[in-house]
């Protein structure tokens, strides 16, 4: 806007917003885009503006194209043309798109928009997307943690416990596939879980099911090949802190007296804890960001916050929303990390205790 329009800015920021603004406003609009337009300058505005209300570009599109037909005065002329010229919002809305920056974009990814007035609310009910979407990221992401914590630290413990060669063959055998490509494992699911698949296949040979499920495009589909092509990412760090921890404490408590559980519940958990926070840091921190698993075998219902991003870099082309969005991820990935290193940070002062 400062760059294209700068006459049609600079009237607009002496404007009070009460009523229309001056007649000033109108003429330097009706001049400035109809150049714009001949030097090709005004794509990028026209853009920008259709971001903050969808039909701006097609409106200013059309009055610059109608330069020559617009005489003075232009406070009557260009409402003529088209009738949102003569409503205040409209010229609300480029007073608002002139300065550096823009709020637009950070309260749309939270389904908040701002009034004319200048008040910052919720979007309608049928608009609302993005609450919706980080939410489902979050839980998406806590459960293939979970899922991956929960599976990974029986391995762990197993490959901890074994001796040499068998613990490096077992721990070979969990990095295979960790060094495979995510778009090889995730289209190998694909492959398994389709109707005509094994899957399939093998259930209807139990007597499972009578007919074919459709797995692809679920939610069950997205969580099992993430939690398989993340889970060696959450046992490595716990198999590194296994092997490391003194199993003389062990002993120890047993001299004292302590049973089986008691050993594991006082002596082996917290002494591996820190291993089992850094794996589902590391898990939930790759999980809140993935893309490539829930596009191939999720649902519309199904895609997380980076499909987004990615369909605003390269479809929309709209970077301000996609900086938003990744912004508000961001933030919440580290606020979780913040709070497993939290978690992490304590553990070992229990310990020694």
């Amino acid at each position: 806007m400062a760059e294209t329009l700068p006459r049609t800015r600079a009237a607009l920021t002496a404007w009070d917003e009460r009523g229309l603004p001056p007649e000033a406003a109108f003429a330097a609009l009706a001049e400035e885009s109809g150049a714009a337009l001949q030097d090709r300058r005004i794509g990028a505005l026209a853009q920008r503006l259709n971001f903050e209300q969808s039909g701006l570009r097609a409106l200013l599109l059309r009055t610059a194209r109608a330069q020559d037909r617009l005489a003075a005065p232009y406070a009557e002329s260009l409402p003529a043309l088209d009738a949102c010229w003569g409503d205040p919002e409209t010229w609300r809305l480029l007073r608002r798109a002139g300065g550096p920056t823009t709020s637009l974009y950070l309260l749309r990814a939270l389904d908040l928009t701002r009034t004319a007035e200048g008040e910052v609310r919720r979007v309608p009910p049928d608009q609302a997307l993005f609450r919706t979407l980080f939410l489902r990221t979050l839980w998406v992401s806590l459960l293939v943690t979970a899922a991956c914590v929960l599976l990974g630290w029986p391995v762990a413990a197993c490959i901890a416990a074994l001796r040499p060669p068998w613990s490096s063959i077992t721990l070979l055998l969990v990095l295979v596939p960790f060094w495979s490509s995510v778009l090889v494992r995730s289209t190998a699911w694909f492959a398994l879980l389709q109707r005509e698949g094994p899957v399939n296949d093998l259930l209807l040979f139990l007597g499972a099911i009578e007919s074919p499920l459709q797995l692809i495009g679920t939610r069950f589909a997205v969580l099992l090949s993430t939690v398989h092509i993340l889970l060696p990412v959450a046992i490595l760090p716990m198999v590194g802190v296994m092997a490391r921890l003194d199993r003389r404490h062990l002993h120890a408590a047993a001299s004292l007296g302590a049973g089986p559980w008691l050993r594991f519940r006082r002596v082996w958990l917290p002494l591996s804890l820190p291993g089992v926070l850094a794996g589902a840091a590391m898990t939930f921190l790759l999980a809140v960001g993935f893309y490539i698993t829930p596009a191939l075998l999720g649902g519309e219902r199904d895609q997380l916050v980076a499909w987004f991003i990615a369909q605003y870099l390269t479809r929309e082309v709209n970077w301000g929303m996609a900086a938003a969005l990744s912004a508000y991820l961001l933030a919440m990935a580290g606020a979780v990390a913040a709070l497993l290193r939290a978690l992490t940070g304590n553990t070992p002062a229990g310990t020694r205790a």
